[in-house]
């Protein structure tokens, strides 16, 4: 009699473990909930945004910190807009995230687009700004980081961006280290991008994030990791994907483990921006030489360069980044609409 009470408890107990592990595998949409009770406090949510999650239609969360610091005036309001259009084309609804007005956003009105395009005291916001930028109430764009925090928190799994930050030159001893790396690594949104600039340690980009436990698969028929302004680099990854449904098929395989860590798809720069790129490269090179030379240091280093690299080109470097950005988000948008058919069947 006791022996049957023990096996009935622990049968009971087995059950109950394995309807666990089967709710955890399910590949369900997990974020509803705690999306309304999050956007009654702090987030904004258009309602086009809203209106496609809540009916399972694809929604691609964007960056604002490339309208804000990444692009002069008016270049940043037109690529933000025509970046818009591309996602709207390819079947999918745009979300760019920022911070207006104590309240996170999710997804723009084209007055709230212009309003952070032209603003000249915008705030860039990683995940350690948010509290203070919402407590006083200023205008920020945000990072890769910040924007793959409030797109998990929204219920939205791919994200379009231009490049990822890194592991900076010198890290070894400056310990300059982008906070999108550790971002990857505990937020699973799957980040949609042209890999990573060669102002950064590529090499040890990516050790980093495959100690973060992060995937990275090249979009085409190699391996080789994209350099951003160039189609590849002296790096590869272990793996690749060559249309949009294998990398939904990737995502959701990541997902349904509810392994809580991000994916990054590195799509290549167009061939016919590629040639630019080269240019690019040197004057990339080049720029890194000065402001060595000149003491430029930490969080300072980037913007110099690229204002730089821009100089240098003649502008080159501007048309390469509106037409990277721009294949991204076509990329990003095919993927996201993939993974809402998944996610539907």
């Amino acid at each position: 009699m006791l022996y049957n009470r023990i096996l009935w408890q622990h049968s009971g107990k087995v059950l109950a473990r394995l309807s666990h592990v089967e709710n955890v595998l399910k590949v369900t949409q997990p974020f509803s909930v705690q999306r309304r009770h999050f956007s009654d406090s702090l987030l904004h949510i258009h309602p086009s945004v809203s209106s496609a999650l809540s009916s399972g239609k694809p929604v691609v969360a964007l960056e604002s910190t490339i309208i804000t610091h990444g692009l002069p005036y008016p270049h940043n309001l037109k690529t933000a807009r025509l970046v818009e259009s591309v996602v709207r084309e390819n079947n999918a609804t745009p979300a760019t995230i920022a911070i207006l007005d104590g309240k996170i956003h999710v997804g723009l009105t084209d007055e709230q687009l212009e309003r952070i395009a032209t603003c000249k005291k915008s705030v860039k916001v990683s995940r350690r700004d948010f509290a203070p930028v919402l407590a006083k109430g200023q205008l920020g764009g945000t990072t890769v980081s910040a924007t793959m925090v409030i797109a998990h928190k929204a219920g939205i799994p791919v994200f379009v961006t231009g490049g990822i930050g890194g592991v900076h030159r010198g890290a070894e001893t400056t310990m300059d280290v982008s906070a999108d790396l550790t971002e990857l690594g505990r937020t699973p949104v799957a980040v949609v991008s042209a890999g990573v600039k060669s102002i950064l340690d590529i090499g040890l980009t990516l050790e980093y994030l495959e100690t973060e436990g992060v995937t990275i698969a090249t979009y085409g028929k190699t391996k080789d990791f994209p350099a951003f302004f160039t189609s590849k680099s002296d790096h590869k990854v272990p793996y690749n994907v060559e249309t949009p449904k294998e990398a939904a098929q990737l995502i959701a395989a990541g997902q349904s483990l509810n392994l809580q860590s991000g994916v990054l798809i590195a799509v290549p720069i167009p061939d016919d921006a590629a040639p630019a790129g080269e240019i690019i490269d040197k004057a990339i090179q080049h720029a890194l030489i000065e402001a060595k030379g000149t003491n430029v240091q930490g969080k300072e280093v980037t913007p110099f360069v690229l204002q730089r690299v821009m100089e240098l080109t003649q502008g080159k470097s501007l048309e390469a980044s509106i037409a990277m950005v721009k294949n991204n988000a076509k990329v990003g948008s095919q993927i996201a609409s993939e993974l809402a058919l998944l996610r539907n069947n």
